[in-house]
């Protein structure tokens, strides 16, 4: 762990904490895979730390004091038991034929988030994948299986490298809980088998070449050329519906029935969770020109094949979050 020095009275603490800002906002995404719940997290961590900042004595770093707290604040958001889930967590797939939109609340759903208010930069690039491969969305899912605890200390340990003697520190308990607690959240991840996807920055040749190949065939809406970018058990999720479907032939059936409102639609490039992705715009209804928000799209790439299409579907809250356009006219579709 860094910044084991304590800070300067001197420094103002405002500015002090915002150091940590985004790299405290991670940590809570992992915690509650809610990318709002994070953000109202770190809030509360600030809160809270300016009304106790006079007992804070300098005996710890102020980051760590500040993982403290922030911990503290995911444990007592996490206490009432409820976690954030992909569909994939929550039945079974369906065939396209007999496909259901069955919408489940808002806060049933695990959460996209933006890299850049999760992901510190730093110069190190071993440091920046670590980091993004962190939050892919299916890692995040899998640590919603852990109890709150468990997740904290695995959080810690392993994605930020604390000491065990560090993180027994903030969790007051001993070196041997850690390390039991650590084993055991090891070994529920095992068995999650958590599917490998490739980070969207920096993009290699293949990657880039098979990210416009996927735009391509998606706005000229080529659903045969389309298939063959996807992994043959790739899957497609639309929350808030809890519908999922698994294999080519369901995914492009789905396109050319239930989906095909989508046809005409535009993809901008954006990333998120460490992922590309696209927002997607759809032709207005009513046939006037320009396209409106309808889903941001998140991919998962593995060897050469798309793997998971997650298309989330409520924009108004995600395009501002992702600084995506309101809606694209006809100068942006020349472009």
């Amino acid at each position: 762990m860094s910044d084991l020095a304590t800070t300067p009275p001197e420094l103002d603490l405002d500015a002090a904490m915002d150091r940590y800002r985004v790299e405290l906002t991670g940590y809570c995404y992992r915690m509650l895979g809610s990318s709002f719940d994070a953000e109202d997290a770190v809030q509360d961590t600030y809160v809270r730390a300016w009304r106790s900042h006079e007992k804070f004595e300098g005996r710890s770093s102020l980051r760590s004091w500040l993982y403290r707290i922030a911990t503290n604040v995911c444990l007592d958001l996490l206490s009432a038991g409820k976690k954030r889930a992909r569909p994939m967590d929550l039945s079974a797939p369906q065939h396209q034929a007999s496909a259901v939109l069955n919408e489940r609340p808002e806060v049933t759903w695990l959460e996209p988030v933006p890299d850049a208010r999760v992901v510190p930069q730093t110069a190190d690039p071993a440091e920046m994948a670590l980091a993004k491969e962190s939050v892919r969305l299916a890692f995040v899912a899998a640590l919603q299986h852990l109890p709150a605890k468990q997740r904290a200390v695995l959080i810690l340990r392993e994605v930020l490298a604390w000491k065990a003697d560090e993180v027994a520190t903030l969790l007051d308990t001993t070196v041997a809980s850690v390390n039991s607690a650590l084993q055991r959240a090891r070994a529920t991840l095992a068995g999650r088998h958590i599917r490998e996807s490739e980070p969207a920055d920096p993009l290699d040749a293949d990657q880039a070449k098979l990210l416009e190949q996927y735009l391509s065939a998606f706005e000229a809406y080529d659903i045969s050329r389309l298939t063959t970018l996807l992994h043959e058990d790739a899957v497609l999720s639309m929350p808030p519906f809890d519908l999922w479907l698994q294999g080519r032939a369901d995914i492009a059936a789905w396109h050319l029935d239930q989906g095909i409102g989508c046809k005409g639609s535009r993809l901008v490039p954006t990333t998120a969770n460490g992922l590309p992705a696209f927002g997607q715009y759809r032709p207005r209804e009513d046939g006037t020109p320009g396209h409106v928000p309808w889903a941001l799209q998140v991919l998962e790439v593995s060897e050469g094949r798309i793997v998971g299409l997650n298309a989330f579907l409520d924009t108004a809250r995600w395009f501002p979050l992702f600084g995506l356009p309101e809606e694209l006219d006809e100068s942006d579709e020349l472009q």
